[in-house]
Parts: C-alpha cells; sequence; structure tokens
C-alpha cells in the first residue's frame, strides 16, 4: 500500500478493534523535495557498509611514517580528525546513475529469505557468476533459486576512491598499471579531503598493495572578495568564463533571472552585484586569472577573490607586452649568439651585471616555489622582476645607453636584454602561457635554437656565475636615493618633464664615491639635468636641501621656480615645530631620576635627539642659501 494509504488502513483497523483512542497534531519538521513537492521520510531496508578500520589505520601510518605527504601541512589535523574516529562507511544509495552494487539475494524455493541477514545474499561480477556461487554455497539446483540483483548503487565516492587504478585496467596486470600506477602527486580541492582523498589512500592500498600517490596538493577554496561562500542566492557566484571575458552589470542581472531564485533571493542578489560590480566585470583574460588564482595561494584555506586584483594582473600583461615590443624595437636587427652566461658577466656595466643578478635571483625563488607549491612566491617573483626590476629601471637606465653610437656596452646591453627577455617570458610562461608564447614567437632566437614552442623549452634555472652581493646591495642604496629625489621633487611640485640640477652631499668617502660612480644612472631615473655628488655638509644658494638620512643630504636648484620668500616663512614655522620637540624631548632627559630609565628607552631618546638636530641643521642650511 502507498504510505498515506497504510497509515488510514491503520487507523481504521483500530477503530474495528475498538483500540483507536483518538488523533491531535504533533509538531515536527517535514522534509519536502524542492522539485515535486513530495515529502521526504526515511525508509527502512538493507544498506551495504564497509568496516574501515583497518584501512583508516594503514593511511594514518602512512602519513605519520612519511610515506604520504600532505600539503599544506596543516591539514594533517583533519586527515588524523576524520580516520581516527573512523565510522562503518554505508555505500548503498538510492539513486539512478552509478555502479550498480553487485550483490545478489538468494531466494530458496520453499524457503523464506530474509533480506537482512548477509547470509542470504551472494557477490559476484554477473548474474551468472553468482548463480554459481549460489548454487555452490547453499548447495541447491539453478531451477530452485532465485537471484534478486540490490537495485542501490555504490556511494560516488566509492567508485571515485577506484578512480586512480581502475582506470588503468585494475585487476588485470596491464601495461597502463605497469607504467603509471602509483601516481606521484594528486591536486584538488580541501573540502574533499576526506569524502574523496582518503578513499583513494584506503582503497588503493587495500585492493594494490600501494598508495596511490605520494603527494596530496590541496589548493585553497574561492569565496567572494568579503570573505563570503559563493552563492546564487548571495549573487555572488563570480564565473571564471565571465572574468576571462568580461561582462556588463545588466547582463550579471539578467542571468541571475535566469536561475530559480524566488523573488526575495533575487532582489538580494540583484543589490549585491550592484555593490560589487557597479561597472560590471572588466575583461581581464585567462593569463591574468591563472595568475591572480595562483599568486593568491599563499592567503592559506581561501582565496577571497578580488576582481580588481585580478583587473591589475591584466595590466601587467600590459606591462609585459610592452616590455618586450620596447626591446624589439630596440635591438633591430640583433641577432643573439649562443648562449653563455660567463661571458655576459664579462665587459660590462653595472646595470647590466644588476639585472644579470636580479634574473637569477628571480630564477632560484621560482625554483624554489615550485619544489614547495608556494606559487605566491613564485608569481611573486615574476612580477617583482618585470615590472620593477626590468620595466620600472633596468629599461630606463638602457635608454641612454641605445641613443649612443654603437660600441662594446651598447652591444653587451643587446645581448644582456634579449637574454633577460628570453628568460623572463620562459619564466613567466606556466603561469600566463598563452602572452608568453605570443611574445616568444616574436623574438629572434639563438643559431641552435630549433624549438618550435615555448612550451618545450626547459624552466631558468639559478644561475651562479651572475649573482653579485656587491652590485646588488650599491644599486639598492641608488634607488633608494632615486626615490628620495622624486620625492624631493614632488614635494616642491617640480614639473615631471622638467629637469634639475640635483647635488648629493656625502658625509663619508664611501658614500660620495658610491653616488659618483653611479651618477649617470641617477641622473636618468631622477629626472635631473646634472647630478653633482659632494662630500660636504653644507647648503647652496638657490637650493632646497632635504636630509636623506644623517650621513647625506639631497639638493635640488629651484632658483628659477620658488618662491624663496614663501618657503623661508613655511621653513621657519617647521623650525620653531622641531625646536619645540627638541625641548621637549630635552626635558625629559634632563630630569632628576633619568638614571633608572631602561637602557633602550635612552638609546631611542638619544637616536631621536639626533635626527631632530640633523633635521634642524639641516632646515637652517636651506633657510641661509634661499636668504644669500
Amino acid at each position: 500500500m502507498k504510505r498515506f494509504d497504510a497509515r488510514n488502513a491503520v487507523v481504521e483497523a483500530l477503530k474495528e478493534k475498538g483500540l483507536y483512542k483518538g488523533m491531535k497534531d504533533n509538531k515536527m519538521r517535514l522534509g519536502i523535495c524542492s522539485r515535486s513537492k513530495d515529502i521526504l521520510e526515511p525508509m527502512i531496508k538493507p544498506q551495504w557498509y564497509v568496516n574501515c578500520k583497518d584501512m583508516a589505520d594503514n593511511a594514518c601510518k602512512a602519513v605519520r611514517d612519511g610515506e604520504l605527504k600532505i600539503i599544506p601541512n596543516q591539514h594533517e589535523v583533519t586527515w588524523f580528525r576524520w580516520l581516527e574516529g573512523i565510522k562503518d562507511w554505508c555505500i548503498s544509495r538510492q539513486l539512478w546513475w552509478g555502479h550498480r552494487i553487485p550483490a545478489y539475494l538468494v531466494k530458496i524455493k520453499g524457503v523464506a529469505a530474509d533480506p537482512y541477514s548477509t547470509s542470504q545474499w551472494v557477490a559476484a561480477e554477473n548474474s551468472e557468476a553468482a548463480m554459481l556461487a549460489a548454487m555452490e554455497k547453499f548447495k541447491a539446483p539453478r531451477e530452485d533459486i532465485e537471484l534478486e540483483h540490490d537495485p542501490d548503487v555504490l556511494d560516488t565516492w566509492f567508485s571515485s576512491g577506484l578512480f586512480p587504478f581502475s582506470t588503468l585496467g585494475w585487476p588485470e596486470k596491464t601495461k597502463d598499471m605497469e607504467n603509471h600506477y602509483p601516481t606521484s602527486l594528486l591536486e584538488t580541492g580541501l573540502d574533499i579531503l576526506f569524502f574523496w582523498v582518503a578513499r583513494m589512500v584506503m582503497m588503493g592500498k587495500q585492493l594494490t598493495g600501494q598508495l596511490p600517490f605520494k603527494e596530496i596538493y590541496l589548493h585553497a577554496m574561492v569565496r567572494d572578495s568579503h570573505g563570503r561562500k559563493m552563492s546564487k542566492s548571495l549573487g555572488n557566484v563570480i564565473d571564471p568564463l565571465e572574468v576571462i571575458s568580461g561582462i556588463t552589470l545588466d547582463q550579471l542581472v539578467e542571468n541571475l533571472k535566469k536561475g530559480n531564485l524566488d523573488p526575495v533571493e533575487l532582489d538580494r542578489a540583484t543589490l549585491g552585484l550592484k555593490q560589487d560590480y557597479p561597472e560590471g566585470i572588466t575583461e581581464c583574460g585567462t593569463d591574468a586569472m591563472r595568475f591572480a588564482l595562483c599568486a593568491y595561494t599563499s592567503q592559506g584555506r581561501d582565496i577571497n577573490l578580488d576582481i580588481l586584483r585580478v583587473v591589475g594582473y591584466r595590466h601587467f600583461c600590459n606591462k609585459v607586452w610592452n616590455a618586450t615590443r620596447f626591446a624589439l624595437m630596440k635591438l633591430g636587427d640583433y641577432r643573439p649568439s649562443e648562449f653563455n652566461a660567463q661571458e655576459l658577466t664579462k665587459n660590462t656595466n653595472a646595470v647590466n651585471t644588476w639585472i644579470l643578478n636580479a634574473a637569477t635571483r628571480a630564477f632560484k625563488l621560482c625554483e624554489e616555489g615550485f619544489k614547495s607549491y608556494d606559487f605566491a612566491q613564485a608569481t611573486t617573483a615574476i612580477y617583482n622582476f618585470w615590472l620593477h626590476d626590468l620595466c620600472d629601471f633596468y629599461l630606463e637606465t638602457t635608454k641612454p645607453i641605445f641613443s649612443e653610437e654603437d660600441g662594446p656596452i651598447k652591444q653587451k646591453t643587446c645581448e644582456t636584454l634579449y637574454t633577460c627577455i628570453e628568460l623572463g617570458l620562459r619564466m613567466l610562461h606556466p603561469f600566463m602561457p598563452f602572452i608568453t608564447e605570443e611574445l616568444y614567437q616574436a623574438i629572434p632566437r639563438r643559431p641552435s635554437d630549433s624549438i618550435p614552442t615555448i612550451m618545450l623549452t626547459s624552466y631558468p634555472q639559478d644561475i651562479p656565475e651572475w649573482n653579485n652581493a656587491t652590485i646588488e646591495e650599491e644599486l639598492k642604496q641608488c634607488q633608494d636615493i632615486i626615490r628620495a629625489i622624486r620625492s624631493l621633487r614632488t614635494k616642491y611640485n617640480v614639473a615631471p618633464n622638467k629637469k634639475v640640477a640635483t647635488y648629493i652631499h656625502a658625509k663619508t668617502d664611501e658614500l660620495k664615491n658610491l653616488y659618483a660612480a653611479h651618477s649617470a644612472l641617477i641622473k636618468v631615473l631622477a629626472y635631473a639635468s646634472s647630478v653633482d655628488v659632494a662630500l660636504s655638509s653644507e647648503g647652496r644658494q638657490g637650493c632646497v636641501i632635504d636630509t636623506y638620512n644623517e650621513n647625506v643630504s639631497l639638493l635640488l636648484d629651484l632658483s628659477d621656480s620658488l618662491d624663496f620668500a614663501a618657503e623661508v616663512q613655511r621653513m621657519e614655522a617647521k623650525k620653531s615645530q622641531l625646536e619645540a620637540a627638541k625641548e621637549a624631548l630635552l626635558k625629559k632627559i634632563n630630569i632628576p631620576t633619568y638614571d633608572k630609565v631602561p637602557q633602550k628607552i635612552k638609546e631611542d631618546n638619544d637616536a631621536k635627539l639626533k635626527a631632530l638636530e640633523e633635521e634642524i641643521k639641516s632646515l637652517c642650511n636651506t633657510i641661509d642659501s634661499f636668504s644669500k
């Protein structure tokens, strides 16, 4: 009988027997099917279970013994929590699709069959094998046996757990099994660490005697920029194709309407879209999307995906494209010779040496990042090399060199620039395959290079001959002084295209010699008409002065563009503030009980006092130079 008909029949039977006492409402939770609206209730029926205790113990032992590695290792806690407290696993599912459970209920003529007794079942690959097994087990002839195949299918995770070896021909000893099992690495999401990964490990070890893989890399889960799980009802689901190709706000809203959200959820989702994507989603391309997701992996468990960051990497793609095109323009008819790392370091200049050092540093960081699955380290190294080292610094310093007549330094710069572009594209390729392939096909090839695609080139490795810590430190100091000069120009509203005479006053011969040796480089990047380095601490007439640190002062000649009277007035006011701060600090230092103050605080106060005195002195020098 149907369940509701059966209940009515029970009530009628109770009435007939005089046992019916009445009916009253009982508050309860009802499960209702979202599609058919039927009421869902549990139904007791036979289910198959797997005892996982021994298999789980083996899976735990594999991780503890280092035979199986989980990356990041903080997820080992989840692994042990699930497996050490494992229960019997129900593998029966009442679904239309799946692997049908290979179990057959055996019904013997004249004997009542009990489906809840495992002794009444046989397991076999097909009905004929099941019949033979039943005849053997029950010692009955074929005509007395009726088989009923279990209508349930195996749990999806059971079938998936067989995946690493069932796809290779197991249980037969095939060539594929011999060549491809076990594998080395599984990459998957952390949310199915137990549901799928643990099942593959348990079943692989149980059925083949080997672990299906040696390492498990768990990627982060992608959430929206607010850290919320992506949900249709919230309207915050980000379709990667929409980020790659771009989409307007109207189209995003229209896509929502095509779903099955109720009006309240639709209004809330629409509001969320308008708040997060008021201008829609800009077209970012596949390369930027891939690079962004890899760069985000440093966050740990979750990725809070901000589309603006993906847009930023699209701009980075433009930088790579423009840098390569700039290099091709400057290289002209240049044809590269065979690669020789040692030869590139000979008879060259400081910036060429520096960029080679920067390149090999990036190669090393990428290699370390790949080995440890720290993709954020690799993407950061690549980004810094292309954007900051190559584009912002090196390419700018080469412009004067390429404008000169041909000579050994210009030739060496061509060789260095080509090498950096070629190796830089190869370094970037795994993260941005499309733009790097396009640009790689555009650059000239070395004589022996017949590789048709960047995909087949070797990945750049650390080149020890290019390591140069001395030049790295020297040019780091030059980069810092260049930034300080640019900041001083901004402070006094010097037009970007206006070049002014720049002076660097150093108090030590070491610093004077360092900046003098690289003055041509500083001149180019600081937009200076000239750079004069002197061993001095005095001001200059018509120059503004800024204390870079206790040993270096920077001066700009603004005699033709600055209102000196107003500037003197501003500096006098600042000088008064500094003198007041100095007096307040001296009062603290000169108290009778200052000896009891901790040494660390005394040292900090001394440093503050020295800095204040230096800044006051610098202001006085500037005021004096303006007053002359």
